[in-house]
């Protein structure tokens, strides 16, 4: 195993240098030498390191310091061990403060470095074995960019295996923030229209007016502002498949529209003569029981047929609880990436707490309360203290009493107020939490006159 290993030696003197080198190599590693820092800097721009031993004092106007700063600049996971004769309190924390792992006064002793280099090669095997079983374990429970070990997902995945290839309209329902948008990408890539594009439309996002013109396109003229003709998203999706979120939203109007295009694959733009003919798959998502609405008289039956032929339900996350240290572990590791965050890992305390949560705004919740935490940590592991905003504070959990003097907007009106306070005005956290597309949101925020 020390084989893998490669060590460098920095010192300007040749005795010092060499005799290092030659005890390492006898205990079996690859060892380089280099005689500055600028050589050292050289060499590990070409060659992985995985320690690097560098004398503090060293003559070419790069020192010790200075040296280790670059090498970890190349090579984060290295680790730098600082030598010198000339040890001060001082000089040890400046090396452990700027990232030394160790710091050693010569004369070195043979059998102390083999103890050392043995403790930090020990460390890197470790690491590398839980970075492996990390990414054997996350490549087994995940389907594209979908993560999940619960059987019932699991059960989702392979629904979506079997009828990729279809041309069969699929109805995706579950809450909010389940991911229903990346199950309705991971169908079209993994069938035969993965080549061909994929076009998505929230059909809570837009008026009844514009989310047909959105649909179909108009020509030029058709209404005030159609200063030109311009395809709608249909004729976009040729070939492919058009995803369309919270069908449980349209207008009755845009239902029988749409009821058409599926029965007959044909429209008109609006304001246009010419009958359109188009090849594509349709994905419909909704959190609304459609089913519901149909009997309630909110939704066309004849469409909810049409669009029920291959039915897609995503449990919400309180479900499957066991996967929320796969999705945090996941989420940390991708968002202290690009946060540039040097935190890795999760303690018990905080997955229980968030193991514990209920997660109203599911998968989605998950992400942003990893990301809140990450931003204002402060240690290598997030706790449960980095998570004290997902704790419902005293007299507001179960003393609270149902408001049955109000009329229900003004209840959803208060809800929404004091959720986006509680979350300091983040209307992505408060859309998550109350379980809406932050769209939505934004039109009850303009509803109700509620200021950020």
């Amino acid at each position: 195993m020390r084989t893998a290993w490669r060590i460098l030696v920095v010192d300007d003197e040749p005795v010092m240098c060499e005799s290092l080198a030659a005890w390492l190599r006898e205990d079996g590693y690859h060892v380089d030498t280099a005689a500055s820092g600028r050589e050292a800097l050289e060499l590990s721009r070409s060659t992985e390191y995985a320690i690097s031993f560098v004398d503090l004092k060293m003559p070419g106007g790069i020192d010790g310091i200075e040296t280790m700063m670059e090498l970890k600049k190349l090579q984060p996971e290295a680790s730098v061990v600082i030598i010198t004769a000339y040890a001060t309190v001082d000089t040890a924390i400046t090396a452990m403060k700027e990232g030394a792992q160790e710091y050693i006064v010569k004369p070195c002793n043979p059998q102390e470095i083999s103890l050392l280099v043995s403790r930090i090669i020990k460390v890197k095997h470790l690491e590398r074995e839980n970075q492996i079983l990390r990414r054997r374990l996350t490549g087994r429970y995940r389907f594209h960019d979908l993560l999940s070990k619960s059987p019932r997902m699991q059960e989702v995945f392979q629904l979506v295996r079997d009828v990729a290839r279809l041309r069969s309209t699929v109805l995706i329902q579950g809450e909010s923030g389940t991911g229903k948008e990346l199950v309705a990408r991971a169908l079209h890539f993994s069938g035969d229209r993965a080549g061909k594009p994929f076009v998505g439309v929230s059909c809570a996002a837009l008026a009844e007016t514009l989310l047909e013109s959105e649909l179909f396109g108009h020509e030029k003229g058709a209404f005030t502002g159609a200063v030109s003709q311009r395809k709608g998203k249909f004729e976009l999706a040729d070939g492919g498949t058009i995803f369309l979120d919270e069908i449980g939203d349209i207008s009755a109007k845009l239902q029988m529209d749409l009821l058409r295009v599926l029965q007959e694959r044909r429209f008109y733009r609006v304001g246009g003569a010419e009958e359109i003919s188009v090849d594509v798959r349709v994905v419909a998502a909704t959190h609304v029981d459609l089913a519901a609405a149909v009997r309630e008289g909110r939704f066309r039956d004849d469409l909810y047929y049409r669009l029920n032929v291959v039915a897609v339900h995503i449990p919400p996350l309180r479900e499957r609880r066991e996967d929320v240290p796969l999705l945090a572990r996941t989420f940390l590791e991708r968002t202290a990436r690009e946060l540039g965050k040097e935190v890795d890992d999760l303690s018990e305390d905080a997955l229980r707490l968030l193991m514990d949560h209920p997660w109203p705004g599911n998968v989605r919740e998950l992400e942003n309360a990893i990301e809140r935490a990450l931003v204002t940590s402060r240690g290598a592991v997030l706790t449960a203290d980095d998570f004290a905003f997902l704790r419902v504070p005293a007299g507001n959990g179960t003393g609270w009493t149902v408001p049955t003097h109000l009329p229900l907007h003004e209840v959803e009106h208060q809800v929404i107020a004091a959720t986006l306070k509680r979350l300091d005005g983040n209307v992505k956290e408060t859309a998550a939490v109350l379980g809406i597309d932050r769209s939505t949101l934004y039109e009850k925020l303009r509803k109700y006159g509620i200021e950020r």
